[in-house]
């Protein structure tokens, strides 16, 4: 089975006083890159956040926010008094001193004055913690499960590529013997065009043929074509993780069809090699995004 990297959940919780909203989303990434966006009130559990993810999602891009809407009063900035009565003071006597008359829009002067204002720092309850951790949880396994539909299709995908190429190797057979003799028949023309045939060994010729087709032998790189594609559907059914696997694979695919096409020296293979390299590079394309 595999997994995508893609994926997205979401989660709710409301208490008497917030609204709050979890949300994680994923893309594919070499290793675990996690980003964090959390309000001032859950600053102290961020290295606690980071662990739940890292321990339930192996890799990935991993952008992660919380955010909540507030329903009560909660957290509204106060006047502080104190302090405006002292600015209040300050400036009537100042006003007193210069001798010019101050009025009520004094205050909204006052107002924008440092510390006239001020928000009482909250501390954030266990029993809320509790049920915004519960929510951290559910909102990574419903990305967990968004990956695992992602990958159903993405396995459909590859089956699929993988037969392709499964398919074009077989082709590979009817052209082969037809492209020893081609091989054969052009050595032969080139041959008897500069040298002539009269006084050839053909013993001798048939030994230097051999020896020259024995490097455009393609049986090798063949079977071992096969066995990486079988391996590599193999490796689709082992579980996830397994997507770095996978790519180690395609790119061992890659090697062998570009040893057989380089080999081939023989048109119609080659129009089978390159459907195969299309094929890979779709392979490769989906590979990146797995899990």
């Amino acid at each position: 089975m595999i997994k995508s990297m893609t994926g997205y959940g979401k989660s709710i919780a409301e208490t008497p006083q917030k609204k709050i909203t979890v949300e994680i989303r994923s893309l594919n990434s070499k290793q675990l890159d996690l980003n964090t966006k959390v309000p001032w009130l859950y600053k102290e559990k961020e290295l606690e956040i980071r662990n739940i993810i890292s321990q339930l999602l192996e890799r990935g891009k991993i952008d992660f926010s919380i955010y909540f809407d507030i329903l009560e009063d909660e957290g509204i900035p106060v006047i502080n008094r104190t302090i405006v009565k002292s600015y209040f003071r300050q400036l009537r006597e100042l006003a007193s001193e210069i001798e010019i008359n101050i009025d009520d829009q004094i205050m909204p002067i006052i107002m924008r004055l440092p510390d006239s204002l001020k928000t009482e720092k909250l501390e954030l309850p266990e029993e809320e913690w509790k049920t915004v951790k519960e929510r951290i949880t559910e909102s990574v396994k419903v990305l967990d499960l968004y990956r695992i539909e992602e990958g159903k299709s993405i396995e459909t995908d590859l089956r699929k590529r993988i037969s392709g190429i499964l398919e074009s190797l077989a082709a590979v057979e009817e052209f082969e013997p037809g492209r020893i003799e081609k091989v054969r028949e052009k050595l032969w023309a080139i041959l008897r065009e500069n040298n002539g045939t009269e006084n050839m060994d053909k013993n001798r010729f048939e030994q230097e043929l051999i020896f020259y087709l024995e490097k455009f032998d393609i049986n090798e790189e063949k079977v071992r074509l096969k066995k990486h594609c079988e391996y590599f559907l193999e490796t689709i059914d082992t579980p996830s993780p397994n997507g770095k696997v996978l790519s180690f694979i395609a790119q061992e695919i890659g090697r062998e069809i570009n040893t057989l096409g380089s080999k081939a020296n023989d048109a119609s293979i080659q129009k089978l090699v390159v459907r195969m390299k299309d094929e890979l590079e779709k392979i490769k394309e989906q590979s990146n995004n797995i899990l």
